[in-house]
């Protein structure tokens, strides 16, 4: 028992320290008139502070999606979960190569301020997972490092 409340509170503290949910009131005006500006038709479920940044988890066009904003409003990228079929062929590739034991859970499209688009691919294997992130191609830019809490 007292290992289940051990590892309950150890994940409690890993999901705090990364990420944090605010109250809409504790999230600057002028990042909520941004996201207001930039997705009028669409609503947050959930603000967060993630290190300097704000993101708001939302629904665009019925996609989950999420997007961040620096302190000051400026829109920094927009994330949105995609089909994993919809990711680029050769990050499918390179995640079956290369994380032999691994299967891709869930896969994302980021785009960021200026447009440039990236991939993610969350790779899990029992309860650990990481991210491989790819560019607009499916070539292989980086990976998270392995954690067994789930963000």
């Amino acid at each position: 028992m007292k290992q289940i409340i051990l590892m309950a509170g150890c994940l409690l503290v890993i999901n705090t320290a990364t990420a944090q949910h605010l109250k809409e009131a504790e999230v600057p005006a002028n990042v909520k008139a941004s996201f207001a500006i930039k997705y009028a038709t669409s609503k947050v479920k959930v603000w967060e502070k993630e290190g300097v940044d704000y993101e708001a988890e939302f629904d665009l066009n019925k996609v989950e999606s999420s997007a961040v904003f620096s302190a000051d409003g400026t829109f920094k990228e927009l994330e949105q979960e995609i089909k994993i079929s919809e990711l680029p062929k050769i990050a499918s590739n390179y995640c079956i190569k290369n994380f032999t034991g691994y299967k891709i859970s869930e896969a994302a499209k980021i785009t960021d301020g200026t447009g440039k688009v990236m991939y993610e691919a969350e790779m899990t294997k029992g309860k650990e997972h990481f991210d491989a992130v790819f560019d607009d191609k499916g070539n292989f830019a980086k990976k998270s490092e392995p954690t067994t809490a789930k963000d």
